[in-house]
């Protein structure tokens, strides 16, 4: 309550504030017989997250069946290949929506009709934990809410943001190159609208403690559905203060803990996952001080990381930030990822990795038949903001005609470095079953993200899993390897921080390990070029605290089941990765 008071203080004043604490703890209250029956029929209530949690990202019409609702197929095709793998599903958002591919919703409280009902959601909510989003910044211009302001109903009019023309908005930052400002016709004449993303996504007005109540609410309806994990879509961007930047404001971090404290008040299970794509330093602050901000944070700099440190057989760099990557406590992990519906951002990697090394990302994505999207600056100008690109061809050139198993083991090489690290991994669907980029949706669509979001049809990708010589079976099946594998060792737990090894320029290598009455220490070695490495000699890690004396006789490949010598040295393939237990 002293959280809560205390953050609603700071946004709208202390007489604001005790009337909107009051109104939050009466929602808590309402939604609380809900939220307990909900919880009790969630299989993993009494199971707290491990080694073994990973997050697929989906749409909920990723995989299509003729004559089947998308949500019924997704929960069919996720019982036979996710089942066992991952441990939660994130579901884009399935709610009405007119563009954006969801993230333009309409109606915050329903099921896009095309793809099913919350009947079923919750029959998905019976195998894994769901994450769903909820898109805080902005609302469809198509919606009840956008659609009662230009109608000039009294309740709405300060529902969205129209800028006196006096106000300075020349340092706010943009994500796109689009205007700022959408006009719209209305009963009280032409109006200027704040549009962060685009002209059918309208910035919602948090000035208005309305629109905050609006969103706890939807927030506990949610908890309701059976999401366990809220991903706050855009956060960032949801304080405005003509003046500054609009981005990141110490009223974003306010907003995000008070969030965190109807949580702590309604729902202790649930957490948040803040999806900030802006540089590292900036990112990781989303954490708080590690229980007062979001448990999970999106980790941005990963992806262009590991595609530079695969592009230049170079660990230096992905070392040297992978060294400073701690949690900060024991309730805050990464939410790791190299992949996802949206393309590689860039502003992440900017002071980590030089400009010249960025535009090389740049050249790369456009020889392998990706794009580039761009954002505008205060000053004028524009710069790369994000590649567009199907993290497999990014890593490898459609057009290069290598060896397809050498592409293979240098993609799931790069998502063995990711699943080492600590945190918790997010696995886009197309990066588990093997897919490569859908230039043909681009020019479909006109949207450049569209080359990695392709919607699949369930035969004939069924049948490419199940023929063995396919690149969709290879990876898919070795990829489910590197997960159970991952599971099955407590080294792996989310909450652990790891260690960075030096192992020579082109291997990346990390310590995970465990202490206390089950001790284990795996030790994951990542060639990151088409050579064999060598690692002489051989990391010798410290013993576990429980163990009396170094007596190792060796290691055991988690991912092979090879033996090796504790002796060394260690030969690793090209694009080979090992995780290697002590015995």
């Amino acid at each position: 309550m002293e959280t809560l008071l205390a953050c609603l203080t700071d946004l709208y004043g202390a007489q604001q504030a005790q009337l909107v604490s009051q109104r939050l703890l009466n929602l808590c209250a309402a939604y609380a017989p809900r939220l307990a029956v909900c919880r009790a029929r969630q299989p993993r209530a009494t199971s707290p997250p491990g080694p073994g949690e990973a997050v697929l990202i989906t749409y909920a019409d990723m995989v299509q069946r003729q004559g089947v609702p998308p949500l019924e197929e997704l929960a069919h095709f996720a019982a036979q290949y996710f089942q066992g793998v991952v441990t939660s599903l994130h579901i884009l958002p399935f709610f009405p929506y007119s563009s954006d591919d969801g993230f333009s919703v309409i109606d915050y409280r329903q099921v896009n009709p095309e793809f099913g009902g919350w009947q079923d959601i919750t029959r998905l909510s019976q195998g894994f934990s769901l994450m769903f989003d909820l898109v805080i910044n902005h609302v469809s211009a198509q919606s009840a809410w956008f659609e009662a302001f230009l109608r000039g109903a009294p309740a709405h009019q300060d529902y969205f943001i129209t800028p006196q023309d006096s106000l300075d908005l020349s340092r706010v930052v943009r994500p796109r190159a689009t205007p700022l400002l959408t006009s719209f016709d209305t009963t009280a004449g032409v109006k200027q609208v704040w549009t962060t993303f685009s002209a059918d996504q309208v910035d919602l007005n948090f000035h208005n403690p309305e629109v905050l109540l609006e969103m706890v609410d939807i927030l506990l309806f949610y908890l309701c559905q059976g999401a366990e994990l809220i991903r706050l879509d855009a956060i960032g961007y949801a304080w405005k203060e003509p003046g500054t930047a609009c981005i990141n404001l110490p009223q974003v971090h306010r907003l995000v803990q008070l969030l965190r404290a109807v949580l702590d008040i309604a729902a202790p299970w649930a957490r948040l996952v803040t999806e900030t794509n802006v540089p590292h330093a900036e990112n990781t602050a989303y954490f708080g001080d590690g229980t007062n901000e979001a448990q999970m944070v999106y980790n941005f700099a990963l992806p262009p990381l590991v595609l530079h440190a695969f592009h230049t057989s170079s660990s230096q760099a992905l070392a040297q930030w992978a060294a400073g990557l701690l949690p900060p406590s024991p309730q805050a992990a990464f939410f790791n990822f190299l992949a996802s519906h949206d393309g590689i951002g860039l502003n992440p990697v900017r002071g980590i990795l030089a400009e010249e090394e960025i535009d090389a990302l740049v050249q790369r994505t456009l020889a392998h038949q990706g794009h580039v999207s761009y954002k505008s600056n205060p000053d004028g100008s524009s710069s790369p903001y994000e590649l567009n690109i199907n993290y497999f061809d990014a890593l490898s050139d459609p057009r290069a005609g290598e060896p397809e198993a050498l592409q293979v083991e240098r993609f799931l090489c790069a998502q063995a470095i990711m699943l080492a690290l600590s945190g918790v991994p997010g696995i886009y669907f197309h990066s588990l079953v093997g897919s490569r980029g859908w230039p043909e949706g681009v020019r479909l669509q006109g949207a450049r993200r569209a080359i990695n979001r392709q919607k699949l049809q369930a035969v004939e990708l069924e049948g490419e899993l199940s023929n063995p010589a396919s690149l969709r079976s290879q990876v898919y099946h070795r990829y489910a390897q590197l997960l159970q594998a991952r599971a099955g060792s407590p080294a792996f737990d989310h909450c652990l921080p790891h260690q960075v090894i030096p192992c020579g320029p082109a291997v990346f290598g990390l310590l995970r390990q465990v202490e206390g009455c089950r001790p284990e220490q795996v030790l994951c070695l990542h060639n990151l070029s088409a050579s064999p490495q060598v690692v002489a000699p051989v990391p010798r890690p410290a013993p576990a605290v429980d163990s009396q004396e170094d007596r190792s006789p060796g290691w055991i490949d988690l991912l092979s089941q090879q033996a090796f010598s504790a002796d060394g040295p260690l030969w690793l393939a090209p694009y080979q990765a090992l995780w290697l237990r002590r015995l």
